[in-house]
């Protein structure tokens, strides 16, 4: 096939122009993203040799190697892993298969990756880096097991386009060729290639080697010198979970951290041990300390790295965490697991349930132990991820309770920014009270505000305030805690002690049923509210309903629900409803009282944060009422 120019796609021609163009000063990140694609291809050839012997083609010396060419120009990143067809090199180097794509680009056109730079790592795009700090790159790729003439070599100037031959290749893998920009030559360095790789990639399983030449004594002529070069490994390879934790400095745990989360910053928590008994296994886990940006997306990567005697099996070991623990970054290594095992056969053994729910424990201790001894710390953690973890309450019914304990939530007790736990919440009831209340919105300030909790505040009930957009499933996921029932604010009849309600009811009869059969289509009900007192009216949902917030957020994936009719409670005390009532003695077919119930209908909608039915109709009509109100002189 004869070499032809194939144009990227355009999210990757905008990647490019960004990356390019970046103001992001710490460019030599390219290098551990070449160095990191070349373990994965290594960790892949090595595992499928193991079936397949002919992949290794008698050249199991895994190795990396780093090639800089000062009289060129030039960096070399060589590795002798599984190599690219032709087609898997256009489908790898020619586009990006994220999903968060599209957020990823509006991120860097924010400039926001100068500060998170692991934006790069996280969201797949590590080979474009090299386009930071060179002018051309060059792949030069052959496939495992393939004829040496099967080699394809792939060449870009990112100006929109790349071009793609056929050419030869002596042994399997890929050579990345950089010919480096004027000023990014300091990478053909010894000096900075080490530091670089002493920083980055100090780590990786794999030898990075460089030859390196030195003025060495003439073994034939003490007084002269020649120089010598041989092969030296820039990195460590210290598989760091299976050591001791003595022997490991917590800035040994960070650079670990960073190297298998593409994360800058430290870890919030480290995670170390080995579990001895029926089941043996090491792990070392992080908590980190910052949510990836890409942790919601759909094909955002799960689970920690999982090896067999040595031997890296799986990159996301799925079935090692539950999906509400995926924040969790790590390497677990197993002897009891075959070499040959499938995400299909781990999904039913019989270890990884054992090492699963390990895991699972220990993280969860962790992070109780964590709250406890370091409230402030958990805090944050919290804020990152607290989402994330309570979503264990849905999915993790054995463990329900013991992730409660572990939530954080404002209340209408604490002040702005500062949280409590269920357990204080529980403790500081007082005894006659039976509930644990709490109301959802999209913001604190905005639950403060809501009439649905005007009698709470006159009885001086404390409410939690629960503003991630999932808290309502979650809350009637978990039902109860020590024995006390949760109750919504805004949804239910609710009875704090309103000795006449019954009363009310009774002498309101008449006009509720006028304003229920006005409002048939639109309500279930009309009742005398226990939760009013400033308020002339709101809207109410059933006690196992979804509260509106939630409705809305499944309607905006494009999965409404049926339309529950809720019910609107009026507020006896208030000047307007006393009013209609004096109206309604005076004249029950008055066309006003009709007009006055679609009004508060209306009027329940705004006070919620939704619309009015028909904005220009209830405009008109509040004109009117306010002009009939207005007396001259």
């Amino acid at each position: 096939m004869t070499a032809n120019t194939h144009e990227f796609k355009a999210e990757v021609n905008k990647i490019l122009d960004l990356m390019i163009h970046s103001l992001y000063s710490n460019k030599e990140i390219f290098l551990r993203e070449l160095i990191s694609n070349a373990s994965d291809a290594i960790d892949k050839a090595r595992y499928e040799s193991l079936t397949n012997a002919a992949l290794a083609e008698a050249d199991a010396d895994w190795k990396i190697e780093l090639i800089p060419n000062v009289e060129a120009g030039t960096l070399t990143i060589r590795d002798n892993g599984i190599g690219m067809t032709r087609d898997e090199a256009v489908e790898a180097l020619g586009t990006i298969a994220h999903s968060g794509t599209k957020e990823f680009i509006k991120l860097l056109e924010s400039r926001e990756v100068e500060n998170n730079p692991e934006l790069i790592g996280q969201f797949g795009v590590g080979f474009y880096s090299s386009f930071m700090v060179a002018d051309k790159v060059t792949v030069i790729t052959r496939k495992a097991g393939a004829d040496a003439s099967h080699a394809v070599i792939w060449e870009s100037t990112a100006d929109g386009s790349y071009t793609l031959d056929d050419t030869e290749k002596a042994g399997k893998g890929t050579d990345v060729i950089l010919t480096l920009k004027e000023d990014a030559k300091n990478f053909l360095e010894e000096w900075e290639l080490r530091r670089v790789v002493k920083q980055y990639s100090d780590f990786i399983e794999y030898p990075v080697v460089m030859e390196v030449t030195r003025s060495v004594p003439d073994p034939e002529d003490e007084e002269k010198r020649i120089d010598e070069t041989k092969e030296e490994t820039l990195n460590s390879r210290k598989a760091i979970w299976l050591k001791s934790k003595d022997d490991i400095s917590q800035e040994e745990y960070n650079e670990f951290y960073k190297h298998i989360s593409h994360d800058f910053s430290d870890p919030a928590e480290v995670i170390h041990y080995r579990a001895e008994g029926s089941t043996e296994f090491s792990a070392l886990l992080y908590l980190p300390g910052k949510r990836p940006h890409d942790i919601f997306y759909q094909d955002y990567k799960i689970g920690p790295a999982l090896y067999v005697r040595r031997v890296q099996i799986m990159d996301h070991c799925e079935a090692m965490l539950p999906i509400y623990l995926r924040f969790v970054k790590g390497v677990v290594e197993s002897a009891d697991l075959p070499l040959n095992v499938s995400r299909e056969i781990l999904q039913e053994n019989k270890t990884v349930n054992v090492i699963k729910k390990n895991l699972t424990k220990k993280v969860l201790d962790t992070l109780a132990k964590m709250k406890k001894d370091d409230g402030e710390a958990y805090a944050k953690f919290y804020a990152e991820f607290g989402r994330i973890l309570k979503e264990g309450i849905h999915h993790d019914y054995e463990r329900r309770e013991a992730i409660a304990d572990l939530l954080l939530m404002e209340s209408t007790t604490t002040e702005a920014g500062q949280t409590t736990t269920l357990a204080e919440y529980v403790e500081r009831m007082p005894a006659d009270q039976e509930a644990i209340y709490y109301i959802t919105g999209s913001d604190r300030a905005g639950a403060e505000a809501s009439p649905y909790l005007e009698v709470f505040k006159e009885k001086g009930v404390e409410v939690l305030i629960m503003t991630d957009d999932i808290d309502d499933i979650i809350i009637s996921g978990l039902g109860q805690y020590k024995e006390k029932e949760f109750k919504s604010a805004i949804k239910g009849d609710l009875d704090l002690g309103e000795t006449n309600k019954e009363e009310q009811q009774k002498a309101y009869g008449d006009l509720l049923e006028l304003m229920k059969e006005e409002l048939k289509d639109l309500v279930a009900e009309v009742r005398i509210s226990g939760r009013l007192k400033d308020s002339a009216v709101c809207l109410v949902s059933g006690e196992h309903d979804l509260d509106p917030q939630m409705a809305k957020m499944f309607a905006a994936m494009g999965q409404p629900l049926p339309k529950a009719q809720r019910v609107l409670e009026i507020n006896p005390d208030h000047a307007l409803i006393q009013g209609m009532k004096q109206l309604f003695a005076a004249d029950k077919d008055s066309a006003q009282l009709k007009e006055y119930a679609g009004l508060l209908y209306d009027q329940a909608l705004l006070l919620e944060g939704d619309k009015p039915r028909d904005a220009v109709k209830f405009a008109k009509a509040l004109s009117s009422l306010m002009a009939a109100g207005v007396r001259v002189g």
